[in-house]
């Protein structure tokens, strides 16, 4: 009895630490649980704050890139029809009956060529753009450069005539109004690679007579003035053309 009694109390005063035990430990649990979702609760009000003013941002740098490009399409617009109202655009004569050559111009291009047959031979011309000089017949006292420049507007063309599975000579000319002058000569073989073949001495360095014979060779193939002349006029009238076909292909790229 004494022993029963013994255990009854013992027990009993064990009973309240086992109650505040699983009290504290319910409590211990609640505190974690709290904490782990106060913990990795996402940051909502931290992404508000910033959100606006990323979107704000984004909208202000679009604003300013379609108000720059809109005063640029302006800008090209006006060009373009001050190009076209120009008294330079599109003024070229029709090709004269005279005139010798085909001519193959494709737009985008700086250069037309010119092909034709003579006796057996075919001729060929690349016509590059004219290096026009404005001011003609005015002397630079102040410039005492002895190098030669050009004192009139010109048109280069590299004049290439050549026979069947053969070499061919190939000429370096400049021509100016009513004039042509040979700048080099050089025989082209179509079977040689070697860049460093002998092209012969500077033109101006030959024999006169021989110079002269050059020219004539070339003025019965049709490079004579009344043909560059013509040129010249085709020359300035294209440049303005690519100039306006240049305009509208930045037009287009802007728009988008």
């Amino acid at each position: 009895m004494a022993f029963t009694s013994i255990l009854r109390k013992t027990a009993n005063s064990l009973a309240p630490l086992a109650i505040r035990l699983t009290r504290v430990q319910r409590n211990y649990h609640s505190c974690i649980f709290t904490a782990l979702n106060h913990g990795f609760q996402p940051q909502q009000p931290t992404v508000n704050r910033f959100y606006p003013n990323t979107l704000h941002f984004s909208t202000a740098v679009d604003s300013q890139k379609s108000a720059s490009d809109e005063s640029l399409l302006r800008v090209i617009e006006s060009e373009i029809q001050c190009a076209e109202e120009s008294d330079e655009y599109d003024q070229a004569e029709g090709t004269p009956s005279e005139f010798p050559f085909k001519i193959e111009d494709t737009p985008g291009l700086q250069t037309i060529t010119l092909t034709r047959e003579y006796d057996g031979e075919l001729v060929k011309v690349n016509v590059h753009m004219p290096d026009l000089v404005t001011g003609e017949g005015e002397a630079d006292d102040d410039n005492d450069d002895d190098t030669e420049k050009p004192s009139k507007s010109n048109v280069p063309l590299v004049v290439n005539v050549s026979k069947k599975d053969g070499p061919s000579l190939e000429f370096n000319c400049t021509a100016y109004p009513d004039e042509i002058t040979i700048d080099s000569l050089s025989v082209r073989n179509p079977n040689s690679e070697d860049e460093l073949a002998y092209e012969g001495p500077d033109f101006y360095d030959l024999d006169e007579n021989l110079q002269k014979a050059f020219h004539k060779y070339l003025e019965i193939r049709g490079i004579k003035p009344s043909t560059t002349n013509y040129l010249h006029e085709y020359m300035i009238n294209k440049d303005g053309r690519e100039y306006i076909l240049w305009l509208k292909n930045l037009k287009k790229f802007i728009e988008e």
